[in-house]
């Protein structure tokens, strides 16, 4: 079978000609060739130099075709979104007439007019994802768009979480992220897994003030010097414009913040397997986000807040802490009731969290594909 999938997916060119791209999308594609002969992603290709979070595909049988690059805030950039829909439109065109199937990754500025397009003029058998917060009350217009469309067409659309008045061609499936080898590893990692006398913590993603970098940094002031004194490092994995800043108050805190940009995969792991807990008070639109069920994997506890699906995973007490409000006194009082918990209840977390975890392999991912897309 081939398979065509349509993404905004940030690709970029090494110098020796090899194609890389955001890391997370590529593992999950790479993966896929254990149902599909042959892949074609159709993605968008950035100048300049990969961040060291990307990686290649694995299979000759995976063909990328870049699309122009679109995106991004503003009317210049939404306007640019519009002038190069017919070349888009034309290149996925051209790609459906020799496919089995498409995916089209959802939501993207470029989804706003190819959802309508696919639904209205190609009978090809495929489906959407929709990685965003299905359940987002005051999402923005274009996802709002898309995620009313995507009700209201016949073909089925995989989503995160489990929601009330669901529509029956939705389907609820986890973003993989995990090997089953990984989950070997995670077994022998948390089966010695110990809280010490300093707790280490981490973030992994974008360093933004949606993504709660910065409630971070300044819930330390809210927490006791009993309780600062026992943290050792809080690892911030990732990078973003506000970097700098966030380097500047983090300089201003008694904790040891240590910034570390973009890692690959396994350094990001080798993160989790050191850490205790892991930190992300966000208010970004999220589905699940995929470091949750990693950091989980190796004994990170989660301490998150309640954002779309999250909280159907992450249950206080039970396989992390969800934080009652998102702000920095809520995050101080779970990272105090954290610190200060017995060996016996994190161990317990821990192992909770492994019931969770097996959900987000890659075979799970591809056996939930061919029961619920291609049968």
């Amino acid at each position: 079978m081939k398979l065509v999938i349509i993404s905004h997916t940030e690709h970029y060119k090494h110098k020796n000609g090899s194609i890389v791209g955001w890391g997370p999308t590529i593992t999950e594609i790479n993966h896929l060739t254990a149902i599909f002969e042959t892949i074609v992603h159709i993605g968008m290709l950035y100048p300049g130099d990969a961040p060291k979070s990307a990686l290649p595909y694995t299979s000759s049988s995976i063909q990328f075709v870049p699309i122009p690059t679109v995106g991004g805030s503003g009317l210049s950039n939404k306007l640019n979104i519009l002038i190069a829909a017919p070349k888009t439109i034309s290149l996925v065109s051209k790609y459906l007439k020799i496919s089995d199937y498409f995916q089209l990754r959802t939501p993207t500025g470029i989804g706003v007019y190819l959802i309508p397009y696919l639904s209205w003029f190609h009978r090809s058998q495929g489906w959407y994802k929709y990685a965003g917060n299905w359940n987002q009350n005051s999402a923005p217009i274009g996802y709002a768009f898309q995620r009313w469309f995507l009700k209201n067409q016949s073909r089925k659309v995989t989503i995160n979480g489990e929601w009330a008045k669901q529509p029956k061609h939705c389907i609820t499936f986890e973003n993989p992220c995990l090997t089953d080898d990984d989950l070997i590893i995670g077994e022998q990692v948390t089966a010695h897994k110990r809280k010490s006398d300093l707790i280490d913590f981490c973030y992994v993603g974008r360093l933004e003030t949606p993504k709660g970098v910065g409630r971070i940094i300044a819930s330390i002031d809210q927490l006791e010097a009993k309780e600062r004194d026992k943290i050792g490092v809080i690892h911030l994995v990732g990078d973003g414009a506000e970097r700098l800043y966030f380097e500047q108050q983090a300089k201003l805190r008694s904790v040891n913040f240590k910034f570390h940009g973009f890692l690959n995969r396994e350094k990001v792991f080798e993160i989790y397997k050191q850490c205790h807990g892991f930190l992300m008070p966000t208010t970004a639109s999220e589905g699940f986000p995929k470091v949750l069920a990693e950091a989980m994997n190796f004994g990170c506890v989660p301490i998150v807040s309640s954002i779309s699906s999250i909280n159907q995973y992450i249950i206080t007490g039970e396989t992390g802490f969800v934080l009652p409000q998102v702000n920095e006194q809520a995050l101080a009082e779970c990272i105090t009731n954290f610190i200060n918990m017995t060996q016996t209840d994190y161990e317990a977390l821990i192992e909770k969290g492994q019931d969770v975890v097996k959900y987000f392999t890659f075979s799970y991912y591809n056996e939930h594909i061919k029961k619920a897309i291609l049968n």
